[in-house]
Order: structure tokens, then C-alpha cells, then sequence
């Protein structure tokens, strides 16, 4: 499956699991079964994966983690706010450069309608498929 193909996956389990369980939630439920329905799509995925800093030369342990880590490719942060802020956009472009990704989600289940909630995120041109 090529990384467009994971994206909708992980956009159609999104809106899935929000038609069933509605607004009001907290993350955390949301996180559990998404990781759920994608791997009952046959989709790997990991969650709460630690995320370390690289500063001088060395690997640090900050305290860093991505709520969920999709095909070991895509990162999904996952929030439950009135609205998506500029700190959460920086947050997730600053994921994707440490963990060398080239996509993410920030989706936010605070929302009426998850189309409303889904914010797609790239880091730089799309790697090559070869």
C-alpha cells in the first residue's frame, strides 16, 4: 500500500470511528480505537512512540512522544480542542522532521463533523516511490 492509500485509510477510519462515538470524548479514547480500525484494515501502527532530540551529536530523550506512528510513514497527532492552533502545527512539522516523515494528520475530534477536524500536514516534496 503507497503512502496515499495509508492517508485515505487513515481519513476514512477517522471519519468512522467519529460517526460512531461523536464529539465529547478524550483523546485517548479516540487514539485507542483508531489504532483499532486501522488494524483491523491490516494497517500498522504504533502509539505513543518516543520521540528522542539529536544535539550534538547525541540522541536525547526529552520526553517526546507521537500519539500515533502509522506504517512506520505517516504521524497522526491527535487533539480534542476548540480549534487547531499555530503550537500544534508547529508540533507536528517538528515531528516530521525529527522522525524524518514525510506525512502527517492532526486531527481534532472536537468537531460537529470530522471532515472539519482532519488538517493534513507535509514536510518538504513527496519521496520518490522507488
Amino acid at each position: 500500500m503507497d503512502i496515499e492509500q495509508i492517508a485515505t485509510e487513515i481519513v476514512d477510519s477517522a471519519v468512522k470511528v467519529h460517526q460512531e462515538l461523536g464529539p465529547g470524548l478524550l483523546e485517548s479514547a479516540y487514539q485507542t480505537c483508531l489504532a483499532y480500525e486501522l488494524t483491523k484494515r491490516g494497517i500498522r501502527v504504533a502509539c505513543e512512540v518516543t520521540l528522542p532530540v539529536h544535539y550534538d551529536g547525541k540522541e536525547i530523550e526529552c520526553g517526546y512522544r507521537i500519539d500515533m506512528l502509522v506504517e512506520d510513514c505517516i504521524i497522526i497527532e491527535n487533539k480534542v480542542v476548540d480549534q487547531i492552533s499555530l503550537i500544534h502545527e508547529a508540533q507536528i512539522l517538528t515531528y516530521l522532521k525529527l522522525k524524518g516523515c514525510w506525512l502527517g494528520f492532526i486531527l481534532n475530534w472536537n468537531v460537529l463533523r470530522m471532515k472539519n477536524g482532519i488538517k493534513r500536514y507535509v514536510a518538504g516534496p513527496k519521496p520518490s516511490t522507488n
